[in-house]
């Protein structure tokens, strides 16, 4: 059955969807904000002259959160999503006092552990499916995959200057702040979440037998990958491309991330509403072959550089959307937080192994190779997705105000 044209998101489903953003952006700020003044920070702790001890603080948080992601997905399903997603943020808010009280590099990393066995993203995406009606769901994934971006490059242009004011210490107690308030909006502003089948013995084995989530799980892969190795070398590009200096890398960033939500956001409501998901993901996926390729042919000027990360943003964010709302149309309904967590523990995982496959492609056989590599993988994950069914087209569903 189509979708009538005039049917749009009711106040439970913009609620649901406004809120549960808000839950990603106060958490994530709180992940973000240390990426651009940790390395300058580092030496001030006892053994924060080891490089490599500063680099495991800093992503010591991705580790924890892709070993758990299965099990709060798992345990959503089976225990409901508000009482994991609170039990995460409390972890979460544990994590960054400890790392807020350190005097040395070995507590913060303790700290960073802690803040990421909080990891709700399963959780909460489930929930985002749950509240949400299948021909409005990809906007409000892409709600919450805006609200990541933004928090991105606000935290680019906030963290020198909260650093400056409220230092380090300062930086990670704002952290646990911004997740106690999390904890609120998902107490007080999340709608009631609607009862689901409670998991079987079968869920986790129903997932890995699937082939088509497995093939959009290597996709979520893939697409973390290429954005890590990229981030290992766009700062050192803009800095020799142009002489822009590190702290005004925002002025790149911002425009690129904005100018990416206006196209996003067309590219979703086509998406949705005209049944049209499989062309615009497969379309953001040969977006990001070109832009790979762009990058690798050269020509790294400040204005080259911001057209190819504007055209990257477009890619991600679209991809970044649609991919869980396809996930979440697709799996068993008894299963679909085991089904998120199979998916974000893969996003951890591509986010953690980029970044070292960046640097070591890079180290060994330059920076063009490594966008040449990267071009390769989408090309690769392009052939599994053109033979993916779309997802399925329903009838238009009522949800209560919650």
């Amino acid at each position: 059955m189509s979708y009538p044209e005039h049917d749009s998101m009711t106040p439970a489903e913009r609620r649901a969807g406004a809120s549960l953003a808000a839950i990603f952006a106060l958490r994530m700020l709180g992940l973000f904000l240390i990426l651009p003044v940790f390395s300058v920070h580092a030496p001030e702790l006892t053994g924060g002259d080891n490089l490599t001890l500063v680099g495991l603080a800093i992503g010591a948080y991705g580790l924890t959160q892709a070993c758990l992601q299965i099990a709060y997905g798992a345990a959503s399903d089976r225990f409901g999503r508000k009482p994991v997603i609170v039990f995460g943020l409390l972890l979460f808010v544990a994590g960054s006092v400890v790392a807020a009280l350190a005097e040395s590099i070995y507590v913060v990393i303790a700290g960073r552990v802690l803040q990421g066995a909080g990891a709700i993203s399963a959780a909460v995406t489930a929930l985002a499916a749950d509240l949400t009606r299948d021909q409005h769901r990809t906007k409000v994934m892409a709600m919450i995959g805006s609200s990541i971006g933004l928090v991105f490059a606000f935290s680019m242009v906030a963290a020198p200057l909260l650093y400056e004011g409220i230092g380090m210490s300062g930086i990670f107690w704002l952290t646990a702040v911004l997740a106690a308030l999390a904890i609120v909006v998902v107490t007080r502003v999340v709608p009631a979440a609607p009862q689901v089948p409670r998991a079987n013995g079968g869920s986790f084995r129903d997932v890995l037998r699937d082939g088509q989530l497995m093939r959009l799980n290597v996709g979520v892969f893939v697409l973390h990958i290429i954005q890590t190795a990229m981030w290992v070398l766009v700062p050192a590009a803009l800095v020799a491309g142009g002489g822009l200096p590190l702290a005004e890398h925002w002025k790149v960033y911002l425009p690129a991330v904005l100018l990416s939500f206006a196209v996003m956001v067309p590219a979703v409501i086509v998406a949705e509403r005209r049944g049209r998901m499989k062309a615009v993901f497969n379309g953001a996926i040969v977006l990001l072959v070109i832009v790979q390729a762009g990058l690798a042919a050269g020509g790294n000027s400040v204005m080259q550089l911001a057209v190819w990360l504007t055209l990257f943003f477009v890619a991600f964010n679209v991809l970044e959307a649609v991919l869980p709302s396809w996930i979440s149309k697709i799996a068993p309904p008894y299963a679909k937080g085991t089904a998120l967590g199979v998916y974000n523990t893969l996003q951890s995982a591509g986010v953690s192994l980029g970044g070292m496959l960046g640097g070591w492609i890079a180290q060994h056989f330059g920076s063009a190779t490594v966008n040449l590599v990267c071009a390769l993988a989408a090309l690769g994950w392009l052939a599994l997705a053109a033979s993916m069914n779309p997802p399925p087209r329903r009838a238009v569903q009522a949800v209560s105000a919650g």
